[in-house]
């Protein structure tokens, strides 16, 4: 099952900083504008956005992130830790819409070893895109780090990992403009470390976000392998029952119990637009031959809405389509239809027919507004909005066609999917909050070699 083991590496001193942790982290590279970029690389000159969204034309801003990473580590900005650890990472939130209690998700950054998709080790979900994994790739072979995590989830019901999590010294906590709290703890005793290198050895693990970086780590780390045949570790083994292999074996992921109550997936919607032709009435009429259609209150609000099309999913996959106009129809799939007759949704295996995000993509925007999935896959037509207040107030101002409010995609039906081998639609999920980049760096040199006990 998943190979995991603690990370050596390279952190920001703490005590060169003058605004803490917090000054340096960053989101991830994939959800962070232009304006974002300014202002986090104005906050403080060693902010993780110069390395992970580099300045430059073309090419030479790898370079540029390459030459910024050495020169960080020559001023001691970068220091090596002199311990292997598992880092305990804890977010506490209030969820998107507030109106509930905070709630901490808690996990850990280790390094996962990287193994093709075919092995069923580590399983993907969503489908990726080529670009994303160029653009990184580049900065992997420029930087020879990897320095955003991804992440994953195990399996512990029982919860049998928290006892050892526990036992970890704090090192920062701080709070980022989003409400989120964050807190990084070391976790070094070697009992603590091989009971977690042990549970996770029982688990296979379910990327939740990061595919295109993982796919780049499995990438990169192929083409070192290749390069480097004769490194030391890269058999995988050293003699003995010590393993070891080198660094860029290994992708740097945080850990999460996919069995946590604290877990929460929120939905991402869909926004149409510039379609060259659009009719809802159209719409609607032709969804009737596989779904029912359940009108709402002209003008209804995301805060009916997405109740109405929550309490709809107990009777199948439910999306909730919204009009310029004011007009929201809610399209569940008919029990009372063999779907394996219709004309697109009727190809896909059955299991990803249960998800809403197939029953849209497949059923909806392929069939009747004819949006191949060349053209999702693309987002030629399509916005991917997480906030249905805020996207609904849009459409209804003129921006777009038509707007689908979408169920969040529960762990259990992800996981369901993943461990058939199937993939669903792009943005299927959307794990809030997302992973601080900057927490830790990991380098990925052949010749630095990672212990596996």
């Amino acid at each position: 099952m998943a190979d995991i083991a603690p990370l050596t590496p390279l952190r920001y001193d703490l005590n060169r900083l003058k605004g803490g942790l917090a000054s340096v982290v960053a989101p991830p590279y994939d959800v962070i504008s232009p304006e974002e970029r300014a202002a986090l690389a104005a906050r403080e000159p060693h902010n993780v956005v110069r390395l992970i969204l580099p300045e430059g034309e073309g090419d030479a801003k790898y370079a540029h992130a390459a030459d910024l990473v050495k020169a960080w580590q020559a001023d001691g900005t970068l220091v090596r830790d002199n311990q292997p650890a598992f880092y305990r990472y804890d977010q506490t939130f209030v969820p998107p819409g507030g109106g509930g209690p905070a709630v901490t998700r808690r996990g850990f950054l280790a390094l996962v070893r990287v193994v093709p998709f075919a092995e069923r080790v580590v399983l993907p979900h969503e489908r990726t895109l080529s670009g994303p994994k160029e653009d990184r790739l580049k900065l992997f072979r420029a930087t020879r780090t990897n320095l955003s995590p991804g992440f994953m989830l195990y399996r512990d019901p029982r919860r049998e990992l928290d006892g050892a999590l526990d036992q970890a010294e704090t090192l920062a906590s701080f709070a980022t403009e989003d409400g989120v709290t964050h807190a990084l703890a070391k976790v070094t005793r070697p009992e603590a470390i091989r009971a977690i290198i042990a549970g996770l050895a029982r688990s296979t693990l379910l990327i939740a976000d990061g595919h295109h970086r993982y796919e780049t780590a499995l990438r990169y780390s192929q083409e070192v392998a290749a390069a480097h045949p004769q490194a030391r570790g890269e058999g995988g083994e050293t003699g003995g029952a010590r393993r070891e292999a080198g660094e860029h074996r290994f992708f740097m992921t945080f850990l999460a119990n996919g069995d946590d109550p604290n877990l929460l997936v929120f939905p991402t919607h869909r926004h149409v637009h510039a379609l060259p032709t659009f009719s809802f009435d159209e719409l609607v009429r032709r969804a009737r031959d596989f779904f029912a259609v359940t009108e709402l209150e002209p003008g209804a609000q995301a805060e009916a809405i997405l109740p109405a099309l929550a309490r709809a999913a107990a009777t199948g996959p439910s999306v909730a389509a919204a009009a310029p106009d004011g007009r929201v129809a809610i399209l569940t799939l008919r029990r009372d239809v063999d779907v394996s007759t219709h004309p697109t949704l009727g190809s896909r295996p059955a299991v990803l027919r249960r998800t809403g995000v197939t029953v849209l993509h497949a059923g909806i925007l392929e069939h009747l507004l004819g949006i191949t999935p060349e053209a999702q896959a693309a987002k030629t037509n399509l916005w991917y909005p997480q906030n249905a207040k805020a996207s609904l107030s849009e459409l209804r101002s003129g921006r777009g066609q038509v707007l689908f409010l979408m169920n969040a995609t529960p762990v259990a039906e992800v996981r369901e999917v993943a461990e058939a081998g199937e993939v669903m639609p792009q943005k299927s999920t959307f794990f809030y909050p997302k992973v601080l980049t900057g927490l830790a760096i990991h380098t990925l040199d052949p010749e630095r070699l990672v212990a596996l006990t």
